[in-house]
Parts: C-alpha cells; structure tokens; sequence
C-alpha cells in the first residue's frame, strides 16, 4: 500500500524529514496551490508569484529523481482550494494507509491536519529542534537571544577556537551601525531572468489576484535550488564583507545595500541555514570579509531565526493574541498606499509594495517603530507584515512582529521597547534630508512626528516601563523636562493620532481575505 506525503510552500527542500521516508516505488508526494493560502491573508502578488513558481520547479525536480507527485494547480477546475479538502480528494484518489508530513510553519495548519489524521515528523533543517528549544527554556526567568545564541554556537562550534567565540566576544554588534557613506556603491543584487514555468505563474497571479497588494513585475527572484545557491554565492563574494558595518543602514533608491536577500529561500527550503552559516565561516576563516560581518550575518540565522521559530512553538497558540500595552488604534491606510508625508515611512511602503522585501531595520525602526509609538493594533500590524513580505511565515513574523517590533508580549522576547524618535533615522540614513519634517523639532508644524510621539509613547506607558532598567536614561530625561513642555508633546500627539486622517485612517477595505 502506499504512503500520501504533503509537501508545502515551505519545504521544498530534497532532503525534507518526510522525504527521507518515503519510498518512491510506491508512495506519492501530494503539492497544492489553494487559494485559502493566498487570501488569508491576502499576500503580495510577488510573494505569490514566487511561491508557486518555486513550487512548480520543485515538482519537476521531484519527478525528474523519480518521484511520483501528485501536484494540484491552483486553475485545475476540481481544486477545493484548502489543504484539508484537497488531502481528501487526494486519500480518495490513492487510497494511502498512512499520511506523513514535515512539521509545518503554523499552528493552525498543524492544529487542522492533525483532525484529519497526519502524522508529522520533526523539522531537521532548523539546527535546534522545538523540543531542544523547549529544554533551554525550562526555568528560565528570560528567554533571550543572546543566551541561546551562544549555547547554540558554542554547542555546534560555529565561529569558535578554542572553546572561546571568534575575536573574543560572542557579538559585534556594536560595530555594526555605520551609516552609509553617500558615494560608497553597492553592487547590483542577483536578479536572475523568469523562465517558462515562471512567466506562466505570473500571468496566473495577475488574472486571479490583481487586486492584491504589490506590484507583480519585474519579478527577479531564483525560484530553483540552483537559483538560490547562486543567490547566496553572490551575497558571499560582492556584499557579505560590508555587511557587517551598513546593516543597519537605510538609504533612498537603494532598498538592497548589502543585505544577502535571501531569507525568501531560506524560509522556503531552497537554502538551508547551516549551508549558508558555512559559507559565510569559510568566507572568514579564508580572510575574504571581516568578523564582524560574518559574525552578524551568522547571527541572524543561528541566533534570530532559530530562537523565534523556537519561541513561537513553545508559546503557541496563546502568544498570537498577546497585547501587553493594550494597543488598539487601526492599520493606517498608508501601509498600503505610501501615501503619506513622513518620507522615511513613504519610502519603506513603496519599496515593499515593489519588491515584496524592506531590510531589518527598515521593518524594526521605521514601519514597526510607527506601529509601536502610535499604539497599532498588534492584529493588524501582524496581519500586515505577514502579507507583504516574501519571506514571512507565521512562524518568524509572529514573534519579530509582537515581540520584537511591538512589545506585545510585555518583554519575553524583547528587553526594552525598541522606541526612537527622529533622530535615529536621521542618523541611519537620508531620509530626512527630503522630508517636510524636521527630526530635530520636537513641537511646532514641522516637528518629526516620531519625536512626539516617542515621548506619549514614554508617558503613556511610564507605569509600566519605568522599572525597565534599559529605559532608565529616556526616563530620566523624561523626568527633567518642564511639565508644560511634556503636556505640549502628549497633546500634539494626540491631535496627530486623531486628526491626521491622511495618515493614520483605517485602511480602505480588509486586507483579510475574501
């Protein structure tokens, strides 16, 4: 009798757990496009684009080794659009005895398989299981990165000599701030042309989504394993040396720096994270880029990437509807638009609705860092962030979003708030340079409104935050202004939050699915 194996957006990878047990003599892999992933909620055209493309590639690859697949399209006239429906149609059409799946990237698709009888087996491509994550986490009074991202690295030896991390520190961090250089090129980034298979999903998206959010071309991501490999030489050999000291950097026109643009192939399986840990290992050890860019890059992968996915699974499913602050006002318009005066926010809106891609700190301090200081509905910041982005699965958007971005979950992941006001954008890039606002103006018509509300966002919550020993010195600065001045800030806070319809309106039409 044969086996049904699920394989999905997420896992195309040939060494996937439930692959290894599966005997292509008689068992059948089962891939499908359903429109219920598409709309709930409704993602980026690109990111749409990219995912089926890189699935249609990926069932070739299957057959081409010898496998049966059984690949639903998402225009097949039969197709239930929803994963339980169509693992039914499937279990009727072979008759399996068994249903074995690799883990998935969200609860709710484990939680709605596991009625209908799937067995799923451990995700072996993250380099820390869920139930190794879950020992680290037994009795700990808090669950930071940086601890488990040094008992993870000192535990697989990546970046270490003699039992001692690389340079004698476990992170170089502080060294990675520079603002950019306005003359300093950046290379082009790896923008391989569509092929057939990808031509054809584009004008598949464009007839059954064009209404969603982004623009569909052009379309320049690898959708192949070989693709993808390429994508991450490229980063190794012309970006991953400055990585390190611009990463945190922001400049107009130029969303890509030196940034690798490749957690979309990560977060799909077409890359694995210790294939691209060691690359950047050999990169350093061969000295081709300096510690501290290959230090932050690993960083990223062994220390973000495992350490969320590791969270969001021993915190599921209660972490989703955390809301510490008691945030509540709506999604503004202009995450959707760009339309708005703030240059630095129109800028990460139009790049994102481009590409389906912003960089971290473009993510963390600007649009997330509005979010927080004007108290936005966690929902519907996660709701947001999940549907842009190539690269977000409920899984890693969840807790950077409501731990990370928002403070949502009251500081289990995050130690602090990551609050600003205007002048670290200002300092981080140049936005500012072509903007009506003025990030060294806290009051009058041309103030930053980030520096307002930086400040109702410190009052606001001063009960709350103030034993917070990281926020110790904007307390105290908080504390020596005059009362007058602290009302005049809280004030224009409000009438901002109120009043500015352009900017802060709800949203025209949910973005929640059809």
């Amino acid at each position: 009798m044969s086996r049904l194996f699920p394989v999905f957006a997420d896992q195309l990878s040939l060494g996937l757990p439930s692959l290894r047990l599966a005997d292509k003599a008689r068992d059948v892999i089962l891939m499908m496009e359903v429109r219920e992933e598409a709309v709930r909620p409704r993602h980026h055209k690109k990111k749409i684009a990219f995912l089926f493309a890189a699935m249609r590639h990926f069932a070739q690859d299957l057959r081409r080794a010898g496998w049966h697949v059984d690949y639903i399209t998402l225009d097949d006239p039969a197709n239930t659009h929803d994963f339980e429906s169509e693992i039914a149609r499937a279990r009727a059409r072979h008759n399996p005895h068994a249903i074995i799946a690799t883990w998935p990237g969200a609860y709710r698709v484990w939680e709605r398989l596991s009625r209908l009888g799937v067995t799923f087996i451990e995700d072996t491509r993250f380099l820390c299981t869920r139930s190794e994550f879950a020992a680290w986490a037994q009795g700990r009074q808090q669950l930071r990165m940086a601890f488990f991202y040094r008992a993870l690295r000192a535990r697989l030896g990546i970046l270490m000599k003699d039992g001692r991390p690389e340079g004698g520190k476990w992170s170089f961090d502080s060294e990675n701030r520079k603002s950019l250089p306005r003359d300093l090129p950046v290379p082009p980034p790896y923008a391989p042309p569509p092929d057939t298979i990808t031509q054809e999903v584009l004008a598949l998206v464009a007839r059954h989504f064009p209404d969603h959010f982004g623009d569909l071309h052009p379309f320049t991501y690898a959708v192949t394993r070989t693709g993808a490999q390429a994508a991450l030489s490229h980063f190794i050999n012309q970006r991953l040396a400055r990585f390190g000291d611009y990463q945190d950097a922001m400049r107009q026109g130029d969303p890509w720096l030196f940034h690798a643009h490749i957690s979309l192939y990560l977060n799909c399986g077409l890359l694995l994270p210790a294939e691209c840990i060691a690359a950047a290992q050999t990169a350093y050890r061969a000295g081709h880029v300096p510690l501290n860019a290959a230090e932050g890059f690993v960083r990223q992968i062994l220390g973000w990437r495992e350490y969320v996915r590791g969270l969001y699974w021993l915190k599921m499913p209660g972490y989703e509807a955390l809301n510490t602050l008691n945030a509540t006002h709506p999604l503004p318009a202009f995450y959707w638009t760009g339309e708005t005066p703030m240059n630095c926010l129109r800028h990460c809106v139009r790049e994102t609705k481009a590409n389906a891609y912003a960089h971290h700190i473009q993510r963390l301090m600007v649009l997330g860092n509005f979010a927080l200081l004007a108290g936005l509905d966690p929902r519907a910041v996660n709701e947001w962030y999940l549907s842009v982005y190539a690269d977000a699965y409920e899984w890693v958007e969840l807790p950077n979003v409501s731990g990370m971005t928002l403070y949502a979950d009251g500081g289990l992941l995050a130690s602090k708030p990551y609050a600003a006001g205007g002048a670290y954008i200002n300092r981080m890039s140049d936005y500012c340079r072509e903007c009506r606002f003025d990030p060294r103006q806290k009051l009058g018509p041309r103030a930053c409104p980030f520096n307002f509300l930086y400040w109702d966002f410190l009052a606001r919550h001063e009960a709350r935050l103030t034993p917070n020993p990281r926020l110790a010195l904007a307390y105290k600065t908080l504390a020596a202004m005059p009362p007058e001045t602290v009302a005049a800030l809280r004030a224009r806070a409000r009438r901002f939050l109120q009043n500015a319809e352009h900017d802060l309106a709800a949203a025209p039409h949910s973005q929640s699915g059809i």
